[in-house]
């Protein structure tokens, strides 16, 4: 038994052989223009749906928090590839890296080295907040946001009315299509800080017990902080361990969370390439199994649609009349 996915995703990019005009042969070439003039111009329902820009459904600004309770399932990977995979869908995007002390959000973006002031900075009056945003060269319309610097201690003022203020500031003055926040491991006082600006969250879980406990954790805490939109990844699954009834599959962490399914992201050796480059996967040519799975995943988020996992028999091999013999 192993596990695959059926979803309102975007369709492959390459078009279906109904859809291309049909050649003329060559002796009816000098028809050609003549031909072409006279026919109607090409329906818009004909175009592939990946040619047309997702809508976006919502109210915006939309605040998304990406959080799971245990630390190393992919928060702040998927937290990253989401981000531009919006930026590239011409979506406004602020990312704020809410782990404090212990940031790396910046470091899979590859702008390290652009972060001059904080959050916590523009708070104590030493710049102003849109100085503390840094722009990605690549996407004009993606800016990041971190909290505080590495090994720094969050003020003791610095709680969840202050981040609830900072993202009001960015609604009025930026006015962004989506904010994300990489929430910190845990249910500590980082945990309850992050939520607080957020109208939606994104449950990061792998398929391991020790995940999906605490994934189903968090989501009892978002509820009662009164999130009701919740959504869940899961990362990191081995199709092969699924098959062997090693690992469990994305059917059965469905139904252990009873959550919607964003998307199912396959372990990717990609994944550690792309963060030693500060390169994320959605930005690799040609792009990866895992790149692909967080576009799918993005492209789901703007239009708050789920997909739904289900099982699929796989049919044991046909035996050979040689096996027989011994072929």
């Amino acid at each position: 038994m192993a596990s695959s996915a059926m979803a309102s995703s975007p369709p492959h990019l390459l078009s279906s052989p109904s859809l291309l005009p049909h050649r003329h042969h060559r002796h009816h070439r000098h028809h050609r223009h003549h031909r072409h003039r006279q026919s109607k111009p090409f329906s818009a329902s004909a175009e592939l749906q990946w040619s047309r820009k997702p809508q976006l459904s919502g109210a915006t600004p939309r605040v998304c928090v990406i959080t799971s309770g245990k630390g190393g399932v992919g928060k702040t990977t998927t937290t990253a590839n989401l981000a531009l995979a919006l930026a590239r869908l011409s979506f406004s995007v602020v990312a704020i890296d809410a782990d404090v002390g212990l940031r790396n959000l910046d470091l899979l973006l590859g702008l390290e080295n652009r972060v001059n002031y904080t959050a916590v900075e523009a708070l104590n009056g030493d710049c102003r907040l849109d100085q503390a945003l840094v722009r990605d060269k690549r996407f004009p319309n993606f800016d990041l946001l971190c909290i505080s610097k590495p090994r720094s201690k969050l003020p003791l003022g610095f709680g969840a009315k202050t981040l609830t203020w900072v993202v009001d500031s960015l609604k009025t003055h930026r006015a962004p299509d989506f904010v994300l926040i990489d929430c910190p491991a845990g249910i500590d006082a980082g945990f309850v800080t992050a939520i607080a600006p957020a109208n939606e969250a994104l449950v990061v879980a792998t398929p391991d017990i020790t995940s999906l406990r605490d994934a189903d954790r968090v989501t009892g805490l978002l509820e009662c902080d009164g999130i009701k939109d919740i959504k869940m990844v899961v990362n990191r699954v081995r199709m092969d361990l699924i098959r062997g009834e090693e690992m469990m599959s994305v059917v059965d962490v469905q139904e252990m969370l009873g959550l919607p399914l964003l998307g199912v992201i396959p372990e990717d050796a990609e994944v550690i390439k792309s963060t030693n480059r500060g390169t994320p996967l959605v930005l690799g040519r040609p792009p990866s199994m895992a790149g692909l799975a967080f576009e799918q995943a993005a492209w789901r988020l703007v239009e708050q649609d789920a997909m739904t996992a289900v099982m699929v028999e796989e049919r044991p091999p046909k035996r050979r009349w040689f096996s027989f013999f011994g072929g």
